[in-house]
C-alpha cells in the first residue's frame, strides 16, 4: 500500500522489540503524569483524568481521509488524519474547541484505535497524521505495537502545539516520520495568557529543536513528503504572534526549513472576550509575515507576497 521505497524506521523498532520497550516506558510516565510540560502528576493508569482531559485511554473525536492539510501531505489520496480529544494548551481562540475543550469524543482501547490505523492504510492515505497526540503518546504507541504486527506501514505524521516534552519525544526518536509542529509563539507572557500555558517560548524551542535533531529538514519526493520536519505557524492579529522573531529562530535552526504561515485565522471559542483576537488579520498583516520570513531567509513553503482578496481591512 506505501509508495516508499522502505519502510518507516517504526517496522525495524518492531522487529526488534524496541517498539514493545517504548510502549512500557511511555505508560510508566501515566502513572504520575509527566508527558507533556505541564507534568501535572496525575495517575491516569488508576483513572485520574490530567489536565489534558485525559486518562487511561485515548479519546477519538473523529478519523477519516483528509484533504485539508497542506499539498504535500494530502497529495492526491489525502492525509490519513486522526483527531484525538483534549489537549495539554487551552487556546482562547481554539477552531477545534469542541474535541480540544469540550472533549466531544470516545474513548478507545488500543486494539480500536490500532483498527483505525489499519483502516486509514486501507483507504489508501499517504501517511498516518496524529492531530493533538501530546497527551496520548503511550496510547498511540500501544496501538502502532499492535498494527505494525498486522503489517501497518504509513509513515507517521505527529501533528503539534510544539508545547512538547523532551523525554517524551525521545520515546518518538525513529517512530515519527514528520513532524508538523505549530510554533505558535515568539512570547510566553503572551501564550500564557491567550493558551493558559507556562513557558511555550522556552518548552517550544527546545521541541522544535530535538525533532530536527531526529528528523532533519523536510524531504520530498514525488510531490509527497517523506521525512523530515514541516513548520506551521498561525498568523495572528495585532501581531500576537511574534511572526518576526519566530521566523528568525527557525532560521538559526535550519535555513532550509519548510513553513507554512497560515492566514486562516478567525475568532473562535471565546476570542471575542480578548479585544486584540476580536478580528480576522489582515492583508497587511500576511504581506508583513511574509516579509519577516524572507528577511529571515526562511524561502521553504513561503508563498511570494500577494494581496488577500478577503478581511483586508485595518481594525
Amino acid at each position: 500500500m506505501t509508495e516508499l521505497a522502505t519502510y518507516p524506521s517504526y517496522v525495524e523498532l518492531y522487529a526488534s522489540g524496541e517498539l514493545e520497550r517504548r510502549v512500557e516506558e511511555a505508560h510508566q510516565r501515566l502513572a504520575d503524569c509527566t508527558l507533556c510540560p505541564v507534568v501535572c502528576q496525575a495517575n491516569r493508569l488508576d483513572g485520574e483524568v490530567g489536565v489534558c482531559g485525559g486518562g487511561r485511554l485515548a479519546s477519538l473525536a473523529s478519523y477519516g481521509t483528509h484533504f485539508g492539510e497542506e499539498h504535500i501531505l494530502r497529495g492526491w489520496r489525502g492525509s490519513g488524519a486522526v483527531f484525538f480529544a483534549g489537549c495539554n494548551m487551552h487556546c482562547v481562540y481554539c477552531q477545534n474547541a469542541d474535541i480540544s475543550q469540550d472533549r466531544q469524543s470516545a474513548e478507545v482501547t488500543p486494539d480500536m484505535l490500532a483498527a483505525v490505523f489499519l483502516d486509514l492504510q486501507q483507504q489508501g492515505c499517504h501517511n498516518l497524521n496524529l492531530v493533538t497526540p501530546s497527551h496520548v503518546i503511550p496510547q498511540i504507541l500501544e496501538a502502532l505495537l499492535l498494527a505494525a504486527a498486522q503489517g501497518l506501514r504509513l509513515p507517521i505524521v505527529y501533528n503539534s502545539s510544539a508545547y512538547d516534552a523532551l523525554p517524551a519525544l525521545r520515546l518518538l526518536d525513529g517512530i515519527v516520520d514528520i513532524y508538523m509542529p505549530d510554533l505558535k509563539y515568539a512570547d510566553s507572557t503572551i501564550a500564557l495568557r491567550y493558551s493558559g500555558i507556562n513557558a511555550y517560548w522556552e518548552v517550544a524551542r527546545r521541541a522544535v529543536a530535538e525533532m530536527h535533531r531526529q528528523v532533519g529538514d523536510l524531504r520530498i519526493e514525488g510531490g509527497i513528503a517523506r521525512r523530515g520536519l514541516l513548520i506551521r505557524h498561525l498568523v495572528l492579529p495585532n501581531d500576537l504572534a511574534g511572526t518576526a522573531a519566530v521566523m528568525q529562530w527557525i532560521a538559526t535552526l535550519s535555513l532550509d526549513s519548510w513553513v507554512n504561515l497560515m492566514d486562516q485565522y478567525r475568532p473562535a471559542f471565546y476570542a471575542n472576550r480578548f479585544p486584540k483576537l476580536q478580528r480576522p488579520i489582515t492583508g497587511q498583516e500576511y504581506a508583513k509575515a511574509i516579509q519577516s520570513a524572507r528577511a529571515a531567509g526562511v524561502h521553504r513553503g513561503i508563498p511570494f507576497e500577494r494581496p488577500r482578496l478577503t478581511n483586508d481591512f485595518i481594525g
